[in-house]
């Protein structure tokens, strides 16, 4: 969690590889394509943000582990323009840690909530 908050705050990309292996899916909500590829993920990654010098603040808490699989609550607020989003986080892991599957269940202040 610290490394993910650490790249979004890092000019580039090059910091995603300690984070994703070169094959990894990045899923921005469960209904979402699959982002495919460390190549596809860097493109996201930077097309998603104002900057590394986005002011936010982030908090995150593991909720489960299981194998190689994490669940993390993470709740985010930007300053420009202010917006909040509370996230759940569904990770699994590569033999060496890095990040093969990445699963975002995103939701913001007045969003539907699917019911």
């Amino acid at each position: 969690m610290a490394g993910y908050e650490k790249a979004w705050r890092t000019p580039g990309t090059a910091s995603l590889d300690e984070l994703f292996t070169a094959d990894a899916t990045y899923l921005v909500s469960p209904w979402a394509e699959p982002i495919e590829g460390l190549e596809a993920l860097r493109v996201f990654w930077e097309d998603g943000r104002q900057g590394a010098d986005e002011p936010f603040t982030m908090t995150a808490e593991v909720l489960a582990v299981e194998l190689e699989t994490a669940v993390i609550r993470v709740d985010v607020e930007y300053e420009h323009p202010p917006r909040r989003w509370r996230d759940l986080w569904v990770i699994v892991f590569s033999t060496g840690g890095r990040c093969r599957r990445f699963e975002e269940w995103p939701f913001a202040p007045g969003q539907p909530d699917g019911h």
